[in-house]
């Protein structure tokens, strides 16, 4: 215990200085988690706002990477502690590189306030726990959040990245399509550039202090844009079957700058997507009806990220014309159980 309170002790002195010090020296710009001093640089650092704009939920995560590390704390930009660990036994002789943590995701908005008396789904989250966005922001401080740890030689590594609440606006009309072609199976996710969080801004207003990102670009220069997508295919499995087990996912961040989108006409107007291919040896591989869902993530330049999904769609169908009749539901369905539409 003695070793532990002065370890702890030792800590939180390196902390003033490190302190004391981002005040007086000039951050490394190029680092992903800049230093300062003489102290050793982290491989890596980040916190982040993540929304679910489907669900409604949003959370806040970090991560830190770094060599040998027998203890790591984070700061808040008033450097209260919010977060440490400390290793022991195996794992202190084996010592620890990267952490990545989130927070619980409540529901930010009210769920009574989704409640539809025609819908008796709607009411099934009434008991879960909230925090609408504008309470979340004046939760968190926005601003600079400080890494300080001790590696397995006792020397310190400290670094700083900025939490901000410029917020990717949530991809809208999110689809899935999926063709079969002399035998293979291609699919396609489509999407739009969003105009608002989804949930997150159904019910309330965002906050003033946010800022909403709507355009794509490459994040330099302290430009906040959109500067990533990532796509997301996931099968979907009963907790008892064995495939739940595999990690069954198909996913891909490719750069927004560089993804253009395509534009047709509809109704008159002129409608524009960005698109991407799903491997056909990935949807091959599936087993025969397996329901997936997709998932598309707006990525900005300080990596907070929003996330928009749908589903389900099913892969590998055997009765794709709705060739099983479903006695209990009194209708035809595919090969996945799911009711087929009458043209």
């Amino acid at each position: 215990m003695k070793v532990l309170s002065s370890m702890s002790n030792r800590l939180l002195v390196v902390a003033a200085v490190a302190l004391f010090g981002a005040g007086m020296t000039t951050a490394n710009a190029e680092s992903p988690c800049p230093t300062w001093g003489s102290y050793n640089e982290f491989g890596e650092c980040k916190v982040l706002v993540e929304i679910n704009s489907s669900d409604g939920d949003v959370g806040f995560h970090f991560l830190v990477d770094g060599d040998n590390l027998i203890r790591t704390s984070l700061f808040n930009p008033h450097w209260r502690k919010i977060w440490s660990y400390y290793v022991k036994k195996e794992l202190r002789e084996q010592t620890l590189t990267e952490s990545f943590n989130e927070s619980a995701e409540p529901l930010c908005f009210d769920p009574l306030l989704d409640n539809d008396p025609e819908d008796e789904e709607t009411y099934e989250n009434d008991e879960e726990d909230f925090r609408t966005l504008t309470e979340f922001v004046e939760l968190w401080k926005e601003g600079r959040y400080y890494f300080v740890g001790i590696d397995n030689e006792w020397d310190y590594a400290v670094g700083k990245t900025n939490l901000t609440f410029n917020l990717p606006a949530a991809p809208n009309e999110l689809d899935f399509e999926l063709e079969e072609e002399d035998g293979d199976i291609e699919g396609e996710i489509t999407w739009q550039m969003g105009d608002g969080l989804g949930m997150c801004s159904e019910y309330e207003d965002i906050p003033d202090s946010v800022t909403l990102i709507t355009e794509t670009g490459s994040g330099e220069e302290d430009d906040e844009r959109i500067v990533a997508w990532e796509i997301v295919l996931e099968a979907e499995f009963e907790d008892d079957d064995p495939n739940a087990q595999k990690g069954l996912v198909y996913s891909v961040r490719v750069n927004a700058d560089g993804l253009e989108e395509e534009c047709e006409i509809e109704d008159g107007e002129e409608v524009c997507y960005y698109e991407q291919e799903i491997p056909d040896d990935y949807l091959e591989s599936l087993p025969d009806n397996t329901l997936v869902k997709a998932e598309v993530g707006a990525i900005s330049t300080t990596d907070n990220a929003t996330f928009t999904e749908e589903g389900e769609w099913c892969i590998n169908d055997t009765a794709p014309e709705g060739g099983i009749y479903d006695e209990e539901e009194e209708t035809f369905v595919n090969g996945c159980g799911e009711p087929i539409e009458d043209d």
